[in-house]
């Protein structure tokens, strides 16, 4: 298998990742079940009751195997030091620089949208915002990703320089325990086994982020098997991605049932005679899904978006800005249309069209060919007749 002639693929389902986020953040408010914000619109649609776990199942297990497949890459090229001044000034360096100012304007947002709640008009009014449930005052928001995986490249700078004194025969051995892991039909089960234990204080077994600053043991656990995984496949790619480019359906195919099986299990645990251990039942199909998912989406976009296009390449470009800003966007949009006399799909619709033109608008106009542009996604570089693996490198 080629490899650099692939990368651009990764790229893309990267940005995919990102502007799911969107339609994630967005269904939210529209939950017709449990919701964990303090915010719902008056609409609600068991669409976004399925839309929610959906995308949550496969999102942020693919965001953590990318980072670390990207971060391996760096590694390799620019070693441990260069990585992290890399990860220093894509990861760190944004994270400080725009939490601060985006969480002022979600938290306006989220005023806004309780305002309008309560009394019908737009408004804001601290005494109408709802303490928050379990989570800190000051979070990290929905760039906790941001802040974790900062710490995460930390951590690999440091077991890096810890592991130059290990024999290579037992680096060697790690790394063919990865591939077994990666390419047997049995190893989605092992890597689930521990995410179960990770889930099983939370409700119905499911690791949520709390953004906070110092993330519980289970939220490192859980990410950071997927980066650790990822890490490896970059280094087992020659082996697992060509697996994956073949059998991307099957992965698919066989995710399907486990996250239906999630629904259903936790159904039963709402029933009136309960379910014995519902959390750990409920962690391990739903984390199992993620794996093979994982895995399919990772062939289905090697497979078949394998080379650079302009539109993904700009939409590529313009994911992490998207990211950054998208919240309070969502937030706002939501707080505008609640109360009105459209339906819950098409008040998704329009936020989620809203958000996206907002974003792209903002980076085609204020960031793309600007200081901004160059702090996010590195220099500007002319696309190559043959993608190659330093332009990748460059927006890792």
């Amino acid at each position: 298998m080629n490899t650099p002639q692939r990368l651009h693929s990764l790229d893309n389902l990267r940005a995919s990742m990102m502007w799911l986020g969107i339609v994630l953040h967005v269904s939210v408010a529209h939950l017709s079940g449990e919701s964990p914000l303090p915010w719902r619109d008056n609409a609600t649609s068991p669409v976004a009751d399925l839309l929610f776990p959906f995308i949550h199942a496969f999102r942020m297990p693919v965001f953590f195997v990318l980072a670390g497949f990207f971060v391996a890459l760096l590694v390799q090229r620019r070693g441990l030091g260069g990585m992290l001044v890399h990860r220093f000034k894509r990861i760190a360096l944004p994270f400080l620089l725009f939490w601060p100012p985006l969480l002022l304007l979600s938290v306006v947002a989220m005023m806004l949208f309780v305002h309008r709640m309560a009394d019908g008009s737009l408004g804001l009014d601290p005494a109408l915002m709802p303490p928050p449930a379990g989570r800190p005052m000051f979070n990290t928001m929905h760039l906790w990703f941001l802040y974790l995986l900062w710490w995460l490249a930390l951590a690999t700078a440091l077991l890096g320089w810890l592991g130059r004194s290990l024999p290579a025969a037992w680096r060697a051995a790690a790394l063919q325990g990865a591939v077994r892991l990666g390419g047997s039909w049995w190893g989605p089960l092992l890597l689930s086994l521990p995410l179960v234990l990770a889930g099983a204080h939370y409700p119905h077994g499911i690791v949520a982020p709390l953004g906070s600053l110092l993330p519980p043991p289970a939220e490192w656990l859980h990410n950071g098997m997927f980066y650790a995984f990822g890490f490896c496949l970059y280094m087992a790619r020659e082996t697992l991605l060509p697996l994956y480019t073949r059998h991307w359906a099957r992965y698919l195919l066989a995710g399907l049932p486990f996250f239906l099986a999630t629904g259903a299990l936790v159904e039963a645990g709402r029933s009136p005679a309960g379910l014995p251990h519902e959390a750990l039942w409920v962690a391990f199909s739903y984390n199992l899904c993620a794996w093979l998912w994982s895995f399919g989406l990772i062939g289905l976009f090697l497979r078949h978006l394998p080379q650079r296009q302009p539109l993904l390449a700009y939409l590529a470009d313009s994911a992490y800005w998207v990211y950054l800003v998208h919240m309070p966007l969502v937030i706002g949009f939501g707080a505008l249309l609640y109360g009105g006399p459209l339906g819950a799909l098409t008040k998704m619709l329009i936020n989620i069209a809203m958000t996206t033109l907002v974003c792209l608008l903002s980076y085609h106009w204020a960031v793309r060919k600007r200081w901004l542009g160059r702090l996010l996604n590195g220099p500007r570089q002319a696309a190559p007749a043959t993608p190659s693996i330093h332009s990748q490198e460059a927006r890792a």
